[in-house]
């Protein structure tokens, strides 16, 4: 009998739009079933309920929040116009990036129960499903048509069926259990000696195109050209039993082995072991996802990227020789020097990857790729390189936060794939990157080479957009026109004098400037922009007190521009505000009792103006203040025709945004001035500006 395998990632480009349809809902049913086959292995309600680990959301968050991505990501895309759960699509929407091992804010989240969101994920299965079988397709698919973004919907999901799955590892043994689906590799033996392979100089060459046949993530493309000198590397990925002689040796105890960011994640952690190690006694165990088994020492080990590189220092010690971490460029060579390949449609891959053979790693010795074993398969592999743009890089709209958080040097980059990825995860451009003391599915295999050359730097924002939005924001005044968001913040302050003042919502806040701007008369201040890229800069500004950018002056030439709070007098409003990720026509049922909110040029861009409108009033205080500024640019790019507020003819005269705002405000809120015009300024280069007008109406909730 011919064994079902786990749907490959489907091929875009092809001819076929019927037979395309069926893979892509065969790709998406199967991947959304896995997911929740995932989910039982979970025992009770407790077991959704509890954090695995205190650093991130408890296990019902990460059960929603794929569901609510596909919701979310689609009705942006166009695809579907109407959500299903409001509540939950704002509650799963964001997730957390273990940016530091003690920075998650322990907020209270009101989490829906198991049930619920296995029911509200019957009701995205069946909407996601209609939508496969009857949305019109036209074939190829690239990263500019619609079906573009339900790919990356079950792309996404397939990430999560990984970074769930460690999760599920690290909660409590009694709270998870044994499931049909998820068995793990049934054998073991002796670890093999580790030796060295001489891999020969090479040339790597990367050039990924938008019209590819498979999908990929915004980091993947671009071009990138290396040539790689001769290096030696091990055989084997680092078995068990080889880690054993480091933690034996008093690896863990040695601080100078460590460097400073280990070092502070190992004492903070407390570690003296791999983590997934338990000990017994005299013995050694292993921590698999649902059970404890006896140390299968040919098996690799798993740890950070603090963990392997301390080996590393350790092993260079006790040979002599200058053992590291390969680099990702490194890793490109030892792909083409295995002839290993991507995983093939209908074929049984040659790697431990895709869940192909096992729901665990299994020996180092099982796969042979040339010269070299598991090149791809078993564990993830830690590099040395911190991730960065290729030339050429571009943000995808429908996901501009996937990459472009983890340019910040802090994020290495992991190759070649685990036991449990799939998609787009096991093709050899993928390109992932978790912060240095991340938990995966993650080992490593060492090389002796020459020092690495350093990687291109992203400290300089290089984004055109974010770059203007933050000159726009913090940056030089042009033509006489005073900066923008100052000035209305300015307004603000002068419209809420002689009222409370305790909380302000900078709803739109892009950069956040005004943000800092209210807090110099505000308790506390929110900025809340749908743009995690946009907020960044307020974010950097709030941690660092200082933004670096570059800016276009012509063609290729740039100026570089470094701003801080201190500059402008805001230094000693740092910690009263906050930024985060948000919709504001769906904004989460916590931002609310604000004394003002301001909307700077934002209605414009909303996809429904009128929700946000007719339930702003909820989240402000009686006698509470709303400032909207706009130029009114209607687009539908933006916001569909039937949803503009204003700009068109009604009953033959002109039914202007002002007179809409009228309408759908005016049963909670009285107009308070006559409108005002303030004029802004956005330089493109040195030569090219946009010069615009926003009209600023400021509205006082009445009832």
């Amino acid at each position: 009998m011919t064994r079902t395998l786990f749907p490959r990632t489907p091929i875009l480009n092809g001819n076929n739009v019927a037979a395309t349809r069926k893979d892509i809902r065969a790709y998406f049913l199967s991947t959304f079933n896995c997911y929740e086959q995932l989910f039982e292995t979970l025992v009770n309600e407790k077991s959704y309920q509890l954090k695995p680990i205190a650093l991130r959301h408890p296990l019902i968050f990460y059960f929603g929040h794929t569901a609510t991505f596909f919701i979310n990501k689609l009705l942006l895309a166009g695809l579907l116009n109407e959500r299903i759960n409001p509540k939950f699509e704002a509650m799963f929407a964001v997730g957390v990036d273990e940016m530091s091992w003690d920075d998650l804010n322990d907020a209270h989240y009101d989490w829906p129960s198991s049930t619920e969101v296995k029911h509200y994920r019957y009701q995205v299965r069946e909407v996601i499903d209609a939508l496969i079988q009857t949305a019109p397709l036209t074939l190829p698919i690239d990263w500019s048509h619609p079906w573009w973004a339900i790919i990356m919907c079950i792309e996404h999901e397939r990430i999560h069926l990984e970074t769930s799955s460690v999760l599920i590892r690290q909660q409590a043994l009694e709270l998870v259990q044994p499931h049909a689906v998820w068995k793990a590799c049934a054998h073991s033996g002796d670890a093999p000696q580790n030796e060295l392979v001489k891999i020969p100089e090479g040339k790597v060459y990367l050039d990924k195109k938008e019209n590819a046949a498979e999908y990929g993530w915004d980091n993947e493309y671009g071009l990138h050209e290396a040539h790689i000198a001769e290096f030696q590397a091990s055989r084997y990925l680092v078995s068990n039993s080889e880690f054993l002689d480091f933690v034996e040796d008093g690896g863990y105890a040695q601080d100078t082995l460590w460097g400073d960011e280990g070092l502070q994640w190992k004492n903070y952690a407390e570690a003296t072991h791999p983590t997934f190690w338990v000990r017994k006694g005299d013995a050694w165990w292993l921590r698999l996802m649902t059970e404890e088994i006896t140390m299968p020492w040919d098996w690799p080990a798993e740890v950070n990227y603090h963990e392997a590189k301390a080996f590393c220092h350790w092993k260079a010690q006790r040979t002599s020789l200058a053992v590291r971490l390969p680099s990702e460029d490194e890793w490109y060579r030892l792909y083409d020097f295995s002839g290993v390949a991507d995983v093939a449609n209908g074929k049984i891959a040659a790697s431990n990857i895709h869940l192909d053979h096992a729901a665990s790693p299994c020996p180092v010795t099982n796969f042979r790729h040339g010269e070299l074993y598991d090149v791809t398969g078993n564990v993830w592999q830690w590099t040395e390189t911190p991730i960065y743009p290729f030339s050429g890089f571009a943000v995808h709209p429908w996901y501009d936060d996937f990459t472009t958080p983890t340019f910040d040097g802090r994020h290495n980059l992991i190759k070649g794939g685990s036991w449990i990825s799939s998609g787009n995860e096991t093709l050899h451009s993928a390109r992932y990157a978790f912060r240095r003391h991340f938990f995966q599915h993650a080992g490593f295999r060492y090389v002796v080479a020459d020092n690495l050359a350093s990687v291109p730097a992203s400290h300089y924002e290089t984004d055109k957009l974010i770059s203007e939005y933050a000159e726009f924001h913090y940056g030089d005044s042009y033509f006489g026109v005073a900066n923008f968001p100052k000035t209305l913040a300015d307004i603000a302050i002068t419209a809420i004098k002689g009222k409370p003042a305790r909380k302000a919502l900078d709803l739109g806040c892009a950069s956040g400037r005004a943000t800092f701007e209210l807090a110099r008369h505000f308790d506390h201040v929110t900025g809340i922009d749908f743009s995690v890229r946009l907020i960044d800069s307020g974010i950097q500004m709030a941690e660092k007190g200082e933004l670096l950018y570059t800016l276009i002056d012509e063609g290729q030439l740039l100026s570089y521009k470094a701003r801080t709070l201190a500059n402008m007098g805001l230094d000693k409003v740092r910690e009263k505000v906050e930024f985060l990720q948000g919709d504001a026509c769906n904004l989460k049922p916590i931002l609310t009792n604000y004394d003002l909110i301001l909307a700077a040029n934002l209605i414009d861009r909303l996809y429904s103006p009128k929700k946000f409108l007719s339930s702003v009033h909820e989240r402000l205080n009686i006698g509470g203040i709303l400032l909207i500024a706009s130029p009114y640019t209607w687009l539908e790019e933006h916001t569909r025709r039937e949803e503009w507020i204003g700009g068109f003819k009604q009953s033959a005269e002109n039914f202007t945004t002002l007179d809409g705002l009228k309408e759908q405000l005016g049963q909670h809120f009285r107009l308070i001035a006559a409108p005002m015009d303030v004029p802004f300024v956005i330089r493109e280069t040195r030569r090219k500006f946009q010069h615009s007008l926003s009209e600023v109406t400021l509205w006082e909730r009445i009832t």
